[in-house]
């Protein structure tokens, strides 16, 4: 399956952003869904991730209670909605699809196809 992020861009802080994660494949409804970041000079990390059926849900700590990721299993979408955006958010974000899609997973290894990454700058 191929991944298109969208939605990236330049934010000041305190702001809002949507991003978007498209899939190719109607296989999409039973994938797992998540999405990671990188910021310059740093490691990748999980930001959030979905079950495919949207009952479980996993946040890190550090975007818990401003961001909140859902899904549109009919238009193979994933979003991730961004709010109360800071500098260190600004990073690039990815969306990524397991194959294991009964839970919401934080390991990257757990995920079999990724998308290019759609970059977040959030200005101070």
């Amino acid at each position: 399956v191929q991944l298109q992020a969208s939605g990236g861009g330049l934010v000041q802080a305190g702001g809002s952003l949507r991003l978007s994660c498209a899939a190719s494949d109607r296989t999409f409804s039973t994938y797992s869904m998540g999405w990671f970041r990188q910021a310059p000079g740093k490691e990748r990390e999980f930001v959030a991730a979905i079950s495919w059926n949207v009952r479980i849900t996993s946040y890190a700590d550090s975007v818990k209670g401003r961001f909140t990721i859902s899904r549109d299993n009919a238009k193979n979408t994933v979003y991730l909605q961004m709010n109360s955006l800071k500098p260190e958010d600004t990073a690039v974000y990815y969306c990524a699809a397991s194959r294991s899609g009964s839970g919401s997973y934080t390991g990257e290894n757990v995920y079999n196809y990724w998308g290019k990454g759609t970059l977040v700058t959030v200005s101070s």
